[in-house]
């Protein structure tokens, strides 16, 4: 029998929290609720978790102060914050922090189960030894990437990058097959997240499709309202 996910939860609302908690219960992760930032920062130093889920928001620590504190304890642990809708700047906080992902509030649980089990996917790979942020090579399909020298060879093409070309693809190779979040890009790439910005990465991404458009075992699809997927069908 497979060991279950042992999963810190960080909720001041009770009611919210102990729905949650239940969800992913049956869903069969280990849950830990802790009711407020010094109650999850206890608790966290108490046991061993695989994964962090806390709010934002909360009464005598927030999620952002906490966070800071469980990643001087235990930097591999991932953390996904809960965050109020519409404050993106908590999203780009959250990122600069070192968190993995976020959700907003109201969400689809299934959504939420998708992203535990994607970072899960992504840090196990990591701790594996997988070091994407300075692989300068990449193979897939029928293209051969060179982060280094930013070459995109495309059916004995050669294409030479812009550095956000370069940054940005690399960044859609990383998460290959899964979704490369739109906030994290911005922050990344462009060091902002605003309408502009947004708008430019939409153009970047107009440009890397058109050079891949030529692979119909390649798309890149858009995530409404979340980011991007390098999806590779063979």
């Amino acid at each position: 029998m497979d060991k279950k996910v042992k999963l810190l939860l960080i909720e001041d609302d009770p009611s919210f929290g102990a729905v949650l908690k239940d969800y992913l219960t049956l869903n069969d992760y280990d849950v830990t609720l802790a009711i407020d930032g010094e109650d999850g920062l206890e608790k966290f130093k108490s046991s061993t978790f695989d994964i962090c889920l806390s709010d934002v928001m909360m009464p005598k620590k927030d999620g952002f102060t906490l966070a800071k504190e469980i990643i001087d304890l235990n930097p591999e642990v991932p953390i996904i914050f809960l965050t109020a809708k519409n404050m993106r700047e908590d999203i780009l906080t959250g990122y600069k922090l070192g968190a993995n992902d976020y959700i907003t509030k109201p969400f689809d649980s299934e959504v939420l189960l998708y992203k535990i089990n994607a970072v899960l996917q992504r840090n196990s790979m990591s701790n594996a030894g997988s070091d994407d942020e300075d692989k300068e090579i990449y193979e897939i399909s029928n293209f051969k990437f060179n982060t280094k020298l930013r070459q995109l060879e495309v059916n004995d093409k050669m294409y030479k990058l812009s550095p956000k070309e370069n940054e940005l693809l690399k960044l859609l190779c990383k998460y290959k097959n899964d979704l490369m979040p739109r906030e994290e890009a911005l922050t990344k790439i462009w060091h902002n997240d605003n309408y502009f910005t947004s708008r430019s990465m939409d153009v970047y991404i107009a440009k890397i499709r058109k050079l891949l458009k030529d692979n119909e075992n390649i798309e890149i699809v858009n995530i409404h309202g979340e980011g991007f997927r390098l999806l590779v069908k063979n």
